[in-house]
């Protein structure tokens, strides 16, 4: 659901939008304001409801951000609206803004002792307004529980494809972005960790169809000339672009994302011997050998 104040930025608001409003996922988008009709930052007006819908805690609320030379001056939601966020975080839900937003966030009392961020032009005031908050600057997003910042305009959308990711898994969240032909990153406060998404930063079609059958396939023998097959070109093709678009050959593509998953089963328990024969090794030589390296 997003919460909507006077002079919304329409990039804060349909960036998101954007993401979590695609065939692969299922979320029902609502619209909130305190006024039935509100006038965006560009001049274009937007409906909205007035009424809260019945909330889940597996349901996100998004405050997009506003026009703001100064937060301080612009700040136009009041104290029912404020309570209402808060109220959703205290019923386990999570709560997400974009560019000023924060600020929202930070009156309902939710950036206390907290991580967070925003646009660059911001931060020293969201600082100064919110002493209890830890302003981490000129990153893209930051996530800490169930709070999650990111900075301006654009950067709504890497934080709505990191949730998506979080939630349904990078593979997924590569799609997406697919789809929005963006960046798939992860780069927030942290070092992106998916070799899904690190390598899905090109717009080669034919490389992501590639990836996209390595991705659901990858513990399993994938052989060169299938994969050429479902892209539609040759062999020698398949290993050209795939080597530029994404610094790897598919076979290394398929190691790194069995070593991924690997690692992952060995820090919940599993034993290099399992975790191999898990992602599709005969034995664990070749595991113990990637993570060697």
């Amino acid at each position: 659901m997003f919460v909507l104040a006077p002079g919304v930025h329409l990039l804060d608001l349909a960036g998101p939008a954007q993401v979590f409003h695609n065939d692969l996922l299922d979320y029902d988008l609502h619209w909130v304001a305190e006024e039935a009709e509100v006038a965006s930052a560009q001049g274009l007006p937007v409906r909205a409801g007035t009424t809260w819908p019945a909330l889940s805690p597996e349901d996100l609320v998004v405050v997009p951000g506003w026009r703001s030379p100064s937060l301080a001056s612009t700040f136009a939601l009041n104290r029912t609206t404020l309570d209402r966020i808060a109220g959703h975080h205290e019923a386990g839900g999570m709560v997400v803004s974009v560019c000023a937003g924060a600020d929202a966030l930070g009156r309902a009392g939710l950036l206390d002792g907290r991580r967070c961020t925003t646009h660059h032009d911001l931060q020293d005031e969201l600082a100064t307004r919110h002493p209890k908050a830890t302003v981490v600057r000129d990153v893209l997003y930051v996530v800490d529980g169930r709070i999650a910042t990111s900075a301006g305009i654009a950067s709504g959308i890497d934080l709505a494809l990191h949730l998506v990711a979080t939630r349904h898994g990078p593979a997924t969240a590569a799609k997406v972005a697919r789809s929005m032909v963006v960046y798939a990153r992860r780069n927030g406060d942290e070092q992106q960790t998916s070799a899904m998404l690190r390598h899905r930063s090109h717009v080669d079609d034919t490389v992501h169809r590639v990836q996209d059958l390595i991705d659901a396939r990858f513990t399993g023998q994938l052989r060169l000339a299938a994969l050429a097959a479902a892209a539609d070109v040759s062999e020698r093709t398949v290993t050209r672009l795939f080597g530029r678009a994404t610094g790897l050959t598919p076979l290394r593509y398929q190691h790194l994302l069995r070593l991924e998953r690997a690692e992952h089963l060995i820090g919940h328990g599993a034993t290099v011997e399992s975790a191999a024969r898990a992602v599709g090794f005969e034995d664990a030589r070749m595991l113990r050998r990637l993570r060697a390296r």
